[in-house]
């Protein structure tokens, strides 16, 4: 079964040495996803602005790899400050309320960037899949 890696032009990519997505056959992983937009970190100190960009990010990669939201079945939500849980949980939900995927948030020392507060990964299993 073919592997397909899809990219973002993100300059960490290469260096690290990873893909915004990997997609074998009916199923896709998104590396862990945060709030930068064309190279700096967006609503620097607001959570939920943050996890809201994250999930758009996360959106567009899937819509670009032939999946939808609805197909997300896992998500991973890493925190830089766990008493911050329920503005990022809140826009979760919005995102997944119906879709209700499996779930974890952990709070972490520290992101790449002292700005970011929140990063996400998303594991998706297209529609009609077994």
């Amino acid at each position: 079964m073919t592997v397909i890696r899809l990219g973002s032009g993100a300059p960490w990519e290469a260096v690290v040495g990873y893909s915004r997505v990997v997609v074998r056959g009916d199923t896709a992983w998104v590396s862990g996803t945060t709030a930068v937009v064309d190279g700096a970190v967006a609503h620097p100190g607001d959570a939920a602005a943050q996890t809201q960009q994250c999930l758009l990010t996360i959106e567009s990669s899937l819509e670009r790899a032939g999946f939808a939201l609805h197909d997300v079945v896992r998500t991973r939500m890493y925190v830089t400050d766990i008493s911050r849980w329920e503005e990022v949980g809140r826009v979760h939900g919005e995102f997944f309320g119906d879709v209700r995927p499996a779930t974890t948030m952990v709070q972490v020392a520290a992101l790449i960037d002292p700005e970011m507060l929140v990063e996400i990964e998303a594991d998706a299993v297209r529609e009609g899949a077994a």
